[in-house]
């Protein structure tokens, strides 16, 4: 089953005083290019949510972000009481020096100063931690079921451009007949118009021809490229990570087309070599999405 590699999944976790929604977004890539945007107190996780998604989401472009909805900050605010102590007791001290008043409002004063309020970070709660990786393992599966609705969309689309391929091929064989006649006419004209005068050996003109024909026949070519185009669907349905294998398939197939098209020397083999690498770009651009 083929997967996209274009999707989206969520997961909620629901705590007693805050909300956090985690999002995980994924586009195309040739390798896992992993992002996270995560608040502050679960910087420590970093590593093992990387871990998780990366097992999960083996290639693309994924930037994992949570979305925190909380009733109190995990920032804690306090008062550096000692400091402040020894601020007021200095103050305190060259103010009688110079005779202040003692009516001075030294809080004013010392509270502008560095260190008098310090901030600390709120401890993870490993409980919370649980729930939250629940969460995450919840926003995979569903990044995951969307992947493989895309995928879907996607096999379905690269089916029906390999069978049109497929479907131009076997045309091919009607007009290999009368493009050996048109060939050899061509070459019977083209030699009477020099050697007006002289007597052609027939024997001789026929060898020339199959050596020439040699040279053009495509059964190989038909050959190879029926084959790469059954292998191509047998590796679709192999598994869900086989976007590289198919790119390379492609780029096989892409040669026995150009071949065709180098050999054919006939106006409708060529139209229908157009037609089969018009339909070959459109599945290398499918391919960039799939995994």
């Amino acid at each position: 089953m083929v997967h996209s590699m274009t999707g989206f999944g969520k997961g909620v976790c629901e705590l007693p005083n805050k909300k956090i929604n985690i999002e995980i977004k994924s586009l195309n890539s040739k390798q896992l290019d992993l992002n996270t945007r995560i608040p502050n107190l679960y910087r420590e996780k970093e590593i093992e949510i990387r871990n998780t998604v990366g097992k999960k989401l083996t290639r693309g472009k994924v930037d994992v972000s949570f979305f925190v909805e909380a009733a109190s900050s995990d920032k804690i605010t306090k008062v550096n009481q000692q400091v402040i102590k020894d601020y007021y007791a200095q103050l305190k001290e060259v103010s009688a020096d110079l005779g202040f008043s003692e009516n001075t409002d030294f809080l004013k004063v010392i509270m502008p100063l560095p260190d008098t309020v310090k901030i600390e970070l709120a401890e993870l709660d490993e409980k919370e931690w649980v729930a939250i990786a629940k969460a995450i393992d919840a926003a995979i599966e569903d990044i995951i079921s969307f992947r493989i609705r895309e995928g879907k969309a996607l096999e379905a689309d690269v089916r029906e451009r390999i069978a049109t391929i497929d479907e131009l091929l076997q045309q091919v064989p009607n007009y290999e007949t009368q493009r050996i006649e048109k060939i050899r006419n061509r070459i019977k004209e083209n030699l009477e118009e020099l050697s007006m005068q002289t007597q052609v050996d027939e024997n001789r003109f026929e060898q020339e021809i199959i050596f020439y024909l040699e040279k053009l026949d495509i059964t190989e070519e038909k050959v190879r490229l029926a084959n790469h185009l059954k292998y191509f669907i047998e590796t679709m349905e192999a598994g869900e990570a086989v976007g590289k294998k198919l790119g390379f398939i492609s780029q096989e197939i892409g040669r026995e087309i150009n071949t065709l098209g180098s050999k054919a020397n006939d106006a409708d083999l060529q139209k229908i070599v157009i037609r089969m690498k018009d339909e070959l770009e459109k599945i290398k651009e499918q391919i960039l999405n799939i995994l």
